[in-house]
């Protein structure tokens, strides 16, 4: 249904990530122009609160989150025109046939961003098939958790697939509306430079890492019971894995790119029983410093003890011809020394080195995509240190930098649900992810998840500030790899 639609429903539009997010993203696709003309957008949660509550609570959140310069007093006040609200509690019946109202004629297509607890889709979804708001012309998106394991997250699925199939159902991972997230397809098949050597041919290992400098931040409740495997790894750190290996897609849409990563989801090597303790480590942050500020250890930021892990780094491997052999490493945890995202991808060394026996020593290539706080492409190159070479070639690793701030200064960075939002307005799935990789992913966290159970694995506490326990140093070390700090 690849057609904009004439309203918007926000569910859970009074929370955090409506405030932080949702207002300033439909505030920045409203005040360029790219949003509909005539679309309204129908904000819901259990607050018993009117239109102009909610149109108050926009402002601020507005006036809170949006830079001083993309802030137009014309633009908000048209923006918060375009806003309504209707108080529900979605865990009963009752109350979406007054939603249903407020929304009017749904006849143009109606989009819902459903941003609520997993316990409470099976009710919300009746409630709105109830209401009649659940027809051919309404698509919903379904933020994260989406379960706790591959059971649950059938069940989840299938809750749903009862009401609106596979090509009306949008699953986001806010990673994959980052822009550098994006220019990694762009590198890949938009340069004949990389493909020839984008193989195990090629690649001697990948890292992505994934570093936090905060620890529980409000969310103890929902974390401990979550950890950073599920919190983090199951779904932004896959879904990167998935864009760096996967096959050429015959174009750019939402069948083939997706045909493309669930290859690679399915080809991921299980880690199972004795494999865990030798290819994963976990970790939990112990007190420490962080920037110079002194902080508590998990168990007491959380008042109780916990096994919790709030560190994982794993070995991976994905087993088809393109791969075969190539390590991934993956690493990610709360507390950390510093705030990053980032791919590092590292070349195979030059077969043979003509500068060994004048003094001249190479290091491999290696290719840093950082997704964040910066946003850069960067590939170290060899190059000749200048001088007359009497006492030998001096040989040097030079920066490529691609800069994304810098070359497109004149274009602004829109935050990754910008990008989402307006992709699920006008019924483009290609960014969202697909019931089968979901699935998939989840069936290899399961495996690693139970082999920490059978062996009774804990996670191995680390100081804050640090970069996670010193067995994660050795998970690299032990193939000759170090972890790009």
């Amino acid at each position: 249904m690849r057609e904009p639609v004439g309203k918007l429903l926000l569910f859970g539009a009074t929370g955090d990530l409506s405030q932080r997010m949702l207002i300033p993203s439909l505030y920045g696709l409203h005040a360029d122009g790219l949003l509909p003309e005539g679309l309204t957008i129908t904000g819901t949660a259990r607050s018993e609160q009117d239109d102009d509550w909610f149109r108050n609570f926009a402002r601020k959140s507005l006036d809170e989150h949006l830079a001083d310069d993309h802030k137009d007093a014309e633009a908000i006040d048209r923006f918060v025109e375009r806003l309504h609200y209707q108080p529900l509690d979605a865990s009963t019946i009752e109350g979406f046939d007054q939603l249903a109202k407020k929304l009017g004629d749904i006849s143009g297509g109606l989009a819902i961003f459903l941003s609520t607890a997993p316990w409470l889709f099976g009710p919300t979804i009746k409630g709105l098939q109830s209401a009649g708001l659940a027809g051919d012309n309404v698509r919903i998106s379904l933020e994260k958790p989406l379960g706790k394991d591959l059971e649950s997250s059938r069940e989840i699925n299938d809750i749903v697939a009862g009401a609106f199939p596979e090509e009306r159902t949008f699953r986001i991972d806010h990673y994959l509306g980052k822009e550098t997230v994006q220019n990694i397809l762009a590198l890949r098949f938009g340069n004949s430079l990389f493909e020839p050597s984008w193989n195990a041919r090629g690649i001697d290992h990948v890292q992505i890492t994934i570093s936090e400098t905060v620890g529980l931040e409000g969310r103890a409740g929902y974390y401990d019971e979550v950890g950073a495997l599920r919190d983090m790894v199951q779904n932004h750190m896959l879904q990167l894995l998935a864009l760096v290996a996967m096959e050429p897609p015959a174009r750019v849409d939402g069948t083939a790119v997706r045909d493309e990563k669930v290859k690679v989801l399915r080809s991921l090597r299980p880690i199972t029983g004795s494999d865990v303790s030798q290819l994963t480590v976990t970790g939990q942050y112990d007190s420490g410093a962080v920037k110079g500020a002194i902080v508590r250890g998990y168990d007491e930021e959380l008042d109780k003890d916990s096994n919790t892990e709030t560190f994982v780094a794993i070995k991976a491997h994905v087993d088809n011809w393109r791969w075969q052999g190539v390590p991934f490493y993956l690493r990610t945890g709360k507390r950390m020394p510093e705030r990053r995202s980032e791919i590092s991808i590292q070349f195979k060394p030059v077969p043979h080195s003509i500068f060994a026996e004048r003094g001249g020593a190479l290091q491999p290539n290696t290719l840093v995509i950082r997704l964040q706080p910066e946003e850069y492409v960067r590939l170290l190159v060899m190059a000749k240190q200048p001088g007359l070479d009497r006492d030998g070639v001096r040989l040097r690793e030079v920066p490529l930098n691609l800069s994304l701030d810098t070359e497109f200064a004149g274009t602004r960075r829109r935050i990754a649900y910008e990008r989402l939002l307006l992709d699920l307005i006008e019924g483009d799935p290609t960014l969202f992810v697909r019931r089968d990789e979901v699935e998939a992913q989840w069936a290899w966290i399961d495996g690693i998840r139970e082999g920490w159970a059978s062996s009774d694995m804990k996670p191995k506490g680390y100081a804050s500030g640090s970069w996670g326990p010193s067995s994660s140093v050795a998970l690299t070390e032990r193939d000759g790899v170090t972890w790009n700090e």
